[in-house]
């Protein structure tokens, strides 16, 4: 058995203009995997594509192009036309959405947006079971039994994010993808929010793609860190190898972003402000993608994409002078 609990091969995602025979490239061939009790970070700019990218691989976006494979079986294949039934791998595959208020139906009681996916699934026997199932999963995201019979809108936002949270737990999940789950949220909430997401993992052996802006909050969770960049995925290592040896200048220039808690250290360090703005996915530049904004951009880097590919063991990089960038 592989140890890889997901391949993604070639993923692309195209969304037609209305009125036009253009299209935006959202996610244009992308290609990583998620081994299994791993958490995969992925961080990029608003627009690069993150949040795409996670609802292709659950399929709620029906993907352009590419190849899924979830535990060793193929859940779409634009090559072969194979498209699996994905209801019985609803109970495997879930997400919780970035958005607390938006994402839970406000005529529904929290008991029922929870057990919605029991009844579904038919996983309780009777209304006793179910009941007790609903309150369990409230209580392993720090509610009470209280809360089941009130309505969304008597919630906070980071006690909105924890019904989230206990909705996609409830069909006993394998693998989340956890859409910048913490950005709607304030800070004294998101830590706690994040600490919950380990302990889970830790608890129940799950596997998660977590999308979200921050990098630091993506360093403190995840096991390997991808980096987006107008729907192309750039850099993908190791958290620690990427974070203090990155090879792509885009990675260096969210780094050198992250605010650092010592000011002594903050004065020292070296910030990078990229110039210009982010293309527009309608109109990309020719060649690599983030040329127009690369201090080390060239005519090669005008006329062809560089390759993802493997620069040191488990270390992929996107670009054509990397070798420039000082260590």
């Amino acid at each position: 058995m592989s140890e890889n609990l997901l391949e993604i091969t070639g993923l692309k995602q195209y969304f037609p203009v209305a009125g036009s025979k253009n299209v935006v490239k959202a996610v244009d061939d992308v290609s990583f995997t998620i081994r299994k009790g791993e958490t995969l970070g992925l961080v990029g700019e608003s627009g690069c594509g993150k949040t795409t990218t996670g609802r292709s691989i659950l399929r709620l976006i029906e993907p352009t192009e590419g190849k899924i494979v979830y535990d060793g079986q193929t859940i779409f294949d634009s090559q072969t036309k194979q498209k699996a039934n994905m209801l019985p791998f609803r109970r495997k595959m879930q997400i919780v959405f970035q958005d607390p208020y938006a994402s839970l139906d406000p005529r529904m009681t929290v008991g029922d947006i929870v057990g919605e996916a029991l009844d579904i699934h038919k996983l309780c026997a009777s209304k006793k079971e179910r009941y007790e199932k609903i309150i369990s999963l409230l209580q392993e995201v720090g509610l009470n039994s209280e809360h089941a019979n009130r309505y969304p809108h008597e919630f906070s936002g980071g006690q909105r994010q924890r019904v989230g949270i206990a909705r996609a737990l409830a069909v006993d999940p394998e693998f989340i993808v956890c859409d910048e789950p913490v950005s709607a949220l304030d800070v004294s909430i998101q830590a706690q929010v994040v600490n919950m997401f380990e302990k889970l993992q830790k608890d129940l052996g799950l596997t998660y793609l977590f999308i979200a802006h921050d990098l630091s909050v993506v360093n403190h969770i995840s096991d390997r860190i991808g980096v987006m960049y107008l729907g192309h995925l750039v850099e993908l290592a190791e958290s620690e190898e990427l974070v203090f040896h990155s090879r792509h200048p885009y990675t260096r220039s969210l780094i050198s972003a992250v605010p650092i808690a010592d000011p002594k250290a903050a004065r020292a360090s070296k910030r990078i402000i990229l110039e210009g703005d982010v293309p527009s996915p309608l109109n990309p530049p020719s060649g690599c993608t983030f040329r127009t904004r690369c201090p080390y951009a060239d005519e090669q880097c005008a006329k062809e994409n560089p390759k993802f590919q493997e620069v040191s063991q488990g270390h992929f990089c996107a670009c054509h002078h990397q070798d420039r960038l000082e260590a």
